[in-house]
């Protein structure tokens, strides 16, 4: 071997190694396809290939990438222009391989094939190869084929080259036994590095899963809050996109990688995942007597009992006139029944448009409801006379604003902290080791005021930040609430800027939020057209 020749060698050596850790690092499975091909023409001097890979039932080899450069064919990968040419049987109909098919016969045989001139090539079937030609006028001569097996020799894939040029003469020759141990060494780097990204693919798929498992429990528990989890988490990465973008202002150097942008996902995904844990009566409470029933019925049936003890009081003072007739004592007890009656009713719509929760209760309508509770008796199903109402639907009656009792409120929030529990329990890997921040921050507020841990603005990330406002907004415009309509835009946003001057929300996130329209195209996505008044 001359000595240029042996210098050629360890170039391309050095070129295999550079390769292989560039191979290494890439997480993009299309990329990486694109990136193995177009390293092994490189390295050979080949004018095109093809990089098929097994389909799932390991019964056939499909196109991945197809390329030939002197023809302008760049197909598969991240073209976004699928090669659309039909899978290769790794057997015939009769069970036999399907030998007659190079690349079926370098897979199925586990051995390199290189051939000189395809044409004279005997054993193997290139009558597709020249159907091409024929088509496109080029010639396919030399053929190296080299099968991909992982760390199992399990075939995962054929990397087969066309046309090895001439570096000098730009002439096609055949690929050399240094060409084929070249693209040997990189079929065999480049199948762990491909091995390895589809097992950390299996993995992301499989934790995906687990998460979109929790969130169809929570789903199946309230279909209200299942339909939080999938917008929340939209909604953030609209934000986080937008954050991205931006040119100037304080939010100007943020930036995010792809990693970055998975693992604010998951915390999305995840931020309300504690809920699995929260009572479904309290999450779905649509009115403050609401249990597993709306118990207002049961009040309505007190004022039927009571409206019946009146009625047969009247008559009973009316039969202890006769036999004498007094047609105007009957008639002051007939007058003092239909005033009762009437202030029976007027109680109990009173009660029943203060069970539905929808406006803010002021002190006097509060002493109402515990006046009709203690000062109103009934007959119980005992036979005992009794309050009105117990202390527990007068607790409920009395809630100044909304559904929940402070108890219940409670029971709500601790949502948050079963988040962060379990959370903190997962062995994260390295990329996504912030998800426990930025899932169970949502519900701290700038000013240190919010929840569970009573964080400042300083003392949280931005991420975080990002899914409080994602948070907010999609609660105030959420259609499928049991206890709410869905606010337009407008309302919502005339809402949270109160919020962001409170110290509630994060003032220049939100800034961006608006500015960058936002709340536009997440209501394309998400909201009724009606409620998009922005």
């Amino acid at each position: 071997m001359s000595k240029e020749s042996t210098l050629n060698l360890f170039r391309r050596l050095e070129q295999l190694n550079g390769i292989g850790a560039a191979l290494s690092r890439e997480r993009d499975i299309d990329r990486l396809l694109e990136n193995i091909l177009e390293a092994a023409k490189t390295i050979t001097g080949a004018d095109g290939g093809t990089l098929y890979s097994v389909t799932e039932d390991q019964s056939a080899l499909k196109f991945e990438i197809l390329r030939t450069d002197s023809l302008g064919i760049n197909l598969g990968g991240t073209t976004g222009s699928p090669v659309d040419l039909p899978i290769l049987p790794l057997r015939t109909p009769a069970g036999v391989p399907n030998d007659s098919l190079v690349a079926v016969h370098a897979a199925f045989h586990d051995r390199t094939v290189n051939i000189a001139d395809a044409y004279s090539a005997e054993g193997f079937d290139f009558a597709g190869t020249r159907a091409f030609d024929a088509r496109t006028g080029y010639r396919s001569r030399s053929f190296l084929t080299v099968p991909m097996k992982n760390h199992d020799r399990e075939l995962i894939g054929v990397l087969q080259l066309i046309n090895a040029q001439d570096p000098e003469t730009g002439q096609v020759v055949p690929f050399s036994q240094a060409d084929q141990s070249l693209a040997e060494s990189l079929a065999s780097q480049a199948a762990i590095a491909l091995t390895n990204r589809l097992l950390v693919s299996q993995l992301e798929r499989l934790f995906e899963s687990f998460v979109s498992l929790i969130n169809l429990a929570i789903d199946e528990k309230s279909p209200y809050t299942g339909g939080h989890c999938q917008r929340v988490p939209a909604l953030t990465m609209m934000l986080a996109e937008a954050a991205h973008a931006v040119q100037d202002g304080p939010l100007a150097s943020f930036r995010m990688t792809d990693r970055d942008r998975y693992e604010l996902k998951m915390a999305g995904l995840l931020h309300d995942c504690g809920k699995i844990t929260t009572p479904v009566h309290v999450v779905d409470k649509a009115t403050k007597l609401q249990t597993l029933c709306d118990r207002i019925d049961l009040v309505d049936t007190r004022f039927e009992v009571l409206k019946r003890d009146a009625e047969l009081a009247a008559l009973r003072r009316q039969l202890a006139l006769r036999p004498i007739v007094n047609s105007a004592a009957e008639d002051r007890v007939h007058q003092s029944l239909q005033q009762e009656l009437w202030a029976l009713d007027a109680d109990r719509e009173f009660l029943r448009t203060a069970n539905q929760g929808t406006e803010a209760m002021d002190g006097a309508e509060q002493d109402r409801v515990r006046d009709i509770g203690s000062q109103r008796h009934w007959r119980n199903p005992q036979g005992v006379q009794t309050s009105f109402l117990t202390a527990e639907e007068v607790e409920n009656l009395t809630i100044r604003s909304g559904t929940l009792t402070q108890a219940e409120r409670d029971v709500i929030n601790h949502h948050i902290v079963a988040t962060n529990r379990m959370l903190e329990k997962l062995p994260w890997p390295r990329h996504l080791k912030n998800v426990p921040e930025y899932a169970g921050g949502h519900h701290e507020r700038m000013d240190g005021r919010g929840y569970p841990k009573g964080l400042t603005r300083e003392q949280m990330s931005l991420q975080a930040r990002m899914i409080g406002i994602a948070d907010v907004f999609e609660a105030l415009t959420a259609a499928d609430r049991p206890y709410k309509s869905g606010m337009s835009l407008s309302q919502a946003l005339g809402i949270m800027e109160k919020m962001r001057t409170g110290g509630h929300i994060d003032p220049d996130l939100f800034d961006v939020f608006v500015s960058q329209g936002v709340p536009q195209r997440y209501a394309q996505e998400f909201l009724n057209p009606a409620q998009a008044d922005v």
